[in-house]
C-alpha cells in the first residue's frame, strides 16, 4: 500500500467512525420525542427535513407538531408527533407524507400508501394503573385499535402483539385511566425506559 491509500483509508476511517458517533448521538437525543410516519431515521431525517411545516399543516387530526427552540438549533421547528393527547389515525393516504417534498418521510420504494404501516413507537400497557389488571373490567382501549390482532383481550385483559402495533397510540387516547395505563415511547428509546 502507497502512502496515499494509507491516507485514503486513514481518512475514509476516521469519517465513518465521526458519522457513527454523530448518529449515535442523535439517536439517544431521538428517545425524547417521535416522528410522523414514514420518517427516515434521525440523521437522514434532519439532512432532509426543510421545517416548512406542510406535514402539520396536512395532518386531519393535529397531531404532528413542531419542536421547540429549547431542544436545539438542530431539531428546532422539526416535526413531532403528540401522541401523549392524540393518537395518529394512519390516514390511508398519509397526507402528512405526502406534503413532505423534501422526502424526509417517505413511504418506501415499492409499497402503496394504504399499503403498509409506518412504526411509530412502542406501546405498552402499565399493569399496575390499567383497571382489568386490578379487577374491574375495562378494555375501553380495544375497540380503539386500527390493527387487527395488535390489542387483544386475553383473559379480559389488554395485550398488546408488540409485532402488529405500529405505535399509533389511539389505544392510549381510549384509555380511561388518567394519567392512562397506555404507555408510548419512542423506538430511539432503550426497551426498559418506556414511559
Amino acid at each position: 500500500m502507497d502512502r496515499r491509500q494509507f491516507f485514503r483509508r486513514v481518512t475514509h476511517k476516521a469519517t465513518e467512525t465521526a458519522f457513527e458517533h454523530v448518529d449515535e448521538k442523535l439517536r439517544a437525543r431521538a428517545a425524547h420525542w417521535i416522528r410522523p410516519p414514514f420518517a427516515l431515521p434521525e440523521l437522514d431525517f434532519l439532512l432532509k427535513c426543510t421545517r416548512c411545516g406542510e406535514c402539520e399543516s396536512a395532518c386531519p387530526h393535529g397531531v404532528v407538531f413542531p419542536l421547540a427552540a429549547r431542544l436545539g438549533p438542530d431539531v428546532v421547528g422539526t416535526p413531532a408527533l403528540d401522541l401523549a393527547s392524540h393518537g395518529c389515525h394512519l390516514c390511508e393516504d398519509f397526507p402528512c407524507v405526502a406534503a413532505c417534498e423534501a422526502g424526509a418521510l417517505a413511504i418506501p420504494e415499492g409499497e402503496e400508501a394504504g399499503g403498509i404501516l409506518p412504526r411509530l413507537a412502542r406501546v405498552s400497557i402499565d399493569t399496575t394503573t390499567c383497571l382489568p389488571y386490578m379487577g374491574p373490567e375495562c378494555g375501553a382501549c380495544v375497540p380503539a385499535c386500527p390493527v387487527p390482532g395488535a390489542l387483544q383481550l386475553v383473559a379480559e385483559k389488554p395485550v398488546i402483539d408488540a409485532a402488529r402495533c405500529p405505535g399509533c397510540a389511539l389505544c392510549r387516547e381510549a384509555c380511561v385511566v388518567e394519567p392512562p395505563a397506555v404507555k408510548v415511547a419512542s423506538l430511539y428509546r432503550a426497551a426498559d425506559t418506556t414511559e
